[in-house]
């Protein structure tokens, strides 16, 4: 489910962006365009979503070109696409192929009832995707909705030339940050909070990051592992070819060796023959039989050289088949080491990515301490605003008591202020006992001298307070006016809201019962089917069986077919307006709404 959710918020977003994108460039796309990139990306992982893996002789195929092939079955309309899929000679796998699907199906914008096809055949689409995937879950059918708004586009895509087997989509989560704009000192506490997410973003993407490259690392260190197994398995080979090429020579040294002595071997029963042809001319028995000798010697021979000609074409034969093996091992090693390049050119961009997001989180952290200064600034300014504020909160404590709810917010704001304050304070009196230290040192000397001034500046000073407390007076007396007139104004601007939110609500009860009406209407035009007189033999409450007698009658509310007593109740309903025969449990249930609804 939490994997379900996400791709459908990513999902969200990037068609979100690509539509704004869209209409910045008068909906006209290009395929180098990247939010049409990031889509085709996002797109492919819910596709993937809950795939299950094929096995095969070659290995395991997880591709979501299986349930794609449906759509030429269920769509005839599409063969257009497969023909022109299977016309590229570039693509040669069946990612490559799902890949060209979804660039020609947004192109012909119908890519949306392509889907909505496979999601009415949930029963195909099984054999394809596990129970809890997401094009077999209710995502599947929103998927479908989103899809819906990409029809306004006009996307204008080339195959041609591009590489799409091998490519290695990426989720980039920049499309999902927010841009940063300078507002005004009331919209700052929002900014900071966008920045705030913004780095979150920046994280959950470094992260991101940083589990593909672990995942690329896994993926290098087994290929390395299999790569040196590979070379292990080459060096024996080699070693084997090395040692089957001594025996074969060491073969065709034996062989050379007994074709020299059956050659010498027969040299030699030349002569004798020739000797004793000479020296038995004249007794023919004797030629006859060293004749038959002779001969089947030079065929035994000859057998013995047909046997060893054999084991040379069967040595040549192993020969042969150790070179095409040679030739698959060193086709296998290259492959390898293509994918290995591939990889590391990856390795390489997902570097240069992380290093673009990492200047976007430190350009985000200058954006984060200039807000903070703002926020210490402001911070001030809330000092000095309490300052004066304290004065009047004493003496306004009993008129204040009904705003005290209120107020237990802004104290949990200041308790940080305070804690300053308090520190403050304490340095305030360590600076007093200085201070007091310093006057009795200076008062033991002035004594004489401020005797007479202490009370001329006491009579000076009892002036002055005075003067100070009838202004001060004064002023909180227009201060409370002021605010008994704000109490009253804002009485009144309440008391108009609840008249207000009484009326909305009432407007909302009458359309609630409005809606109901309709919801009903529609129930009893969609969702009950109207039986035939066929097809029902008895009463559907009682069970008993129409005759002459026991008649049947239609229910007007679910359209069932019931006997004259269990039907006798009427009624009028919103498809009716005169009273109509309804069925004993339509009509509990009838009346159970309208008493709902009255109260």
């Amino acid at each position: 489910m939490d994997e379900r959710s996400n791709l459908m918020n990513m999902m969200k977003i990037t068609i979100k962006v690509l539509i704004q994108a869209a209409l910045g460039l008068d909906r006209s796309l290009e395929s180098d365009f990247p939010p049409l990139q990031q889509f085709f990306y996002v797109l492919e992982h819910c596709l993937k979503h809950g795939l299950k893996v094929k096995k095969s002789f070659i290995g395991h195929n997880k591709s979501f070109f299986g349930p794609l092939e449906l759509v030429e079955k269920l769509c005839p309309e599409s063969a257009d696409i497969f023909t022109n899929i299977r016309n590229l000679p570039e693509i040669k796998t069946s990612l490559g192929r799902g890949r060209a699907w979804l660039h020609l199906s947004l192109m012909q914008k119908k890519m949306a009832d392509y889907l909505q096809v496979l999601i009415d055949h949930k029963d195909l689409l099984s054999d394809f995707y596990e129970h809890e995937a997401l094009m077999m879950e209710e995502e599947g059918a929103v998927l479908v909705g989103l899809l819906m708004g990409l029809n306004m586009i006009d996307a204008n895509l080339c195959l041609k030339g591009e590489d799409l087997d091998s490519q290695v989509g990426i989720i980039d989560f920049s499309f999902c940050l927010k841009d940063v704009q300078l507002n005004d000192s009331e919209k700052k506490a929002d900014e900071i909070t966008t920045v705030l997410d913004q780095k979150h973003y920046v994280e959950e993407l470094n992260r991101h990051l940083s589990c593909t490259v672990g995942d690329l690392q896994s993926k290098i260190e087994l290929l390395e592992k299999t790569n040196s197994k590979l070379n292990d398995e080459l060096v024996a080979a080699k070693d084997r070819i090395v040692s089957l090429q001594d025996e074969h020579n060491q073969l065709l040294q034996e062989s050379a060796r007994i074709q020299k002595k059956s050659e010498r071997h027969l040299e030699v029963n030349m002569l004798d023959t020739k000797v004793e042809l000479e020296t038995y001319k004249h007794s023919r028995q004797g030629l006859d039989e060293m004749y038959n000798e002779t001969w089947k010697q030079l065929n035994v021979e000859k057998q013995v050289r047909a046997d060893l000609e054999k084991e040379l074409d069967l040595q040549f034969g192993m020969k042969t088949e150790m070179e095409m093996a040679m030739k698959l091992l060193e086709k296998d090693i290259h492959e390898k080491q293509d994918t290995l390049v591939i990889l590391r050119k990856q390795l390489d961009d997902v570097k240069s990515i992380n290093l673009q997001m990492c200047q976007k989180f430190k350009e985000s952290e200058i954006a984060f301490q200039n807000k903070s200064d703002q926020l210490c600034l402001l911070q001030a300014k809330l000092d000095l605003a309490d300052s004066t504020t304290r004065g009047l909160e004493e003496r306004l404590q009993e008129s204040e008591k009904g705003r005290q709810v209120s107020e237990e917010i802004y104290i949990k704001m200041k308790k940080d202020v305070e804690a300053k304050t308090e520190t403050l304070k304490q340095q305030l009196q360590k600076l007093d006992s200085q201070c007091s230290d310093l006057q009795h040192n200076l008062q033991s000397e002035k004594e004489q001298q401020k005797t007479l001034q202490e009370e001329l500046f006491k009579e000076k000073e009892k002036n002055t307070y005075l003067q100070n407390d009838l202004l001060q007076y004064s002023q909180l007396k227009k201060d409370f006016d002021t605010l008994r007139l704000e109490k009253t104004q804002l009485q009144k601007l309440c008391d108009e809201q609840e008249q207000a939110l009484q009326e909305m609500g009432f407007h909302l009860s009458q359309s609630k019962l409005k809606m109901e009406d309709i919801k009903e209407v529609n129930k009893a035009l969609k969702g009950h089917t109207w039986l035939k007189d066929d097809e029902a033999t008895g009463c559907k409450q009682c069970d008993k069986e129409f005759s002459i007698s026991r008649r049947k009658h239609h229910c007007r509310n679910c359209g069932d077919i019931f006997c004259n007593t269990c039907s006798s109740n009427e009624l009028s309903l919103p498809s009716y307006p005169k009273p109509v025969r309804v069925c004993d449990p339509c009509h509990n249930l009838l009346l159970q709404r309208c008493s709902s609804n009255c109260s």
